[in-house]
């Protein structure tokens, strides 16, 4: 019992890495993802040949090949970056060529007649997108969203091939050390399930809520 509260600070001050790691990636593969989605839908032909070639690449590699990549063949082409940024830069990439097509199909979702009756009252394109698709659209991506920003915390641990100091680098650097890979290894699945477990369950509840039929 000795060694779990030797080794626990250590792994919780890894878990707060990947947490900050997750969000910073998913804030941005989140926004990107938005403008990959609109240009794909966009009426000028090659922005949207363009980036269906850049989903279908990153969906196409694997992340782990995406991070080793950024973080060691870059640098050849004078583009160094810290792993942490490295790690940041690779996960929202990838993240945002699926998220893309999470946008994509639930803006696709939306009704046309709505959008034209919105048109036929006089509301700008803007307007009609901001106020009327895209409120519709987030809804119908909830569910999904919530599915990947559980998935990017579970791949977060990929970023320790890369010398990131987060939860899944701590715990291979504490048990190459002290040997104690039973113990360690153990806190770090209990811990990862601690976090992805609530989430789970929070993510089953958003899509409870949004398949039920309105009421009234």
């Amino acid at each position: 019992m000795g060694d779990v509260f030797e080794f626990l600070p250590a792994l919780l001050k890894g878990v707060g890495m990947t947490v900050g790691i997750t969000i910073a990636s998913m804030s941005i593969a989140l926004v990107l993802g938005l403008f990959i989605a609109l240009g794909r839908i966009s009426a000028i032909k090659p922005l949207r040949w363009f980036l269906a070639m850049y989903v279908d690449f990153i969906r196409g590699t694997p992340l782990l090949l995406q991070l080793f990549y950024i973080y060691y063949v870059l640098p050849y082409m004078g583009l160094r970056l810290p792993g942490l940024a490295a790690g940041i830069l690779g996960l929202s990439l990838n993240y945002a060529a699926y998220l893309s097509e999470v946008y994509r199909s639930a803006i696709l979702a939306v009704g046309k007649g709505q959008v034209e009756a919105a048109r036929a009252i006089g509301l700008r394109t803007i307007y009609v997108f901001a106020l009327i698709v895209m409120p519709q659209a987030f809804r119908i991506a909830l569910p999904a969203i919530g599915n990947y920003f559980i998935a990017m915390f579970k791949d977060t641990a990929l970023v320790a091939i890369i010398s990131v100091d987060e939860l899944m680098f701590t715990a291979d650097r504490l048990a190459s050390t002290t040997y104690q890979y039973l113990t360690i290894y153990t806190l770090a699945f209990v811990l990862y399930f601690l976090i992805s477990y609530p989430a789970s369950l929070a993510v089953q509840q958003i899509e409870k809520r949004i398949s039920r039929p309105p009421t009234g």
